[in-house]
């Protein structure tokens, strides 16, 4: 089987990299998309981004807290401590949607690139990682 090899810290590893990635694409994209669309547009791309690049984060964190307490350690964060972060960042997201939409004038395209851009970066890497144990 080929997750054989594939341990704690690999799945740490290739998240880390995609929210590197997603801070690259957006650093990269906001200016071109504040020269396209204007202001509100970037302004809803980097909220995108933003909600994204911790939505990556929160997952890391939910994961490596449950990966923790699988394996018997017990020790860090609990679970439910983290399981509260992890609804409270969810709650504070659609809020800034809610508001961002009502009271922004960009592009919706814009809002939803930077809402994508963390699943596509996380397939990215995950492709790389794939390519890496096959070659």
């Amino acid at each position: 089987m080929m997750l054989e090899g594939y341990s704690d810290e690999d799945f740490k590893q290739t998240v880390w990299r995609a929210i590197r990635l997603v801070v690259i694409v957006t650093v990269v994209a906001t200016p071109l998309v504040w020269w396209k669309g204007g202001w509100a547009s970037a302004a809803l791309l980097l909220l995108g981004a933003a909600i994204s690049g911790t939505g990556l984060w929160e997952w890391l964190r939910l994961m490596s807290t449950v990966m923790l307490s699988m394996d018997g350690g017990g020790k860090g964060t609990p679970v439910a401590g983290v399981l509260i972060g992890f609804f409270v960042r969810l709650g504070i997201a659609i809020v800034l949607l809610y508001v961002s939409l009502k009271y922004l004038d960009g592009s919706v395209y814009a809002l939803a690139a930077g809402l994508v851009l963390g699943v596509v970066c996380l397939t990215i890497e995950g492709l790389r990682m794939l390519n890496a144990w096959t070659v």
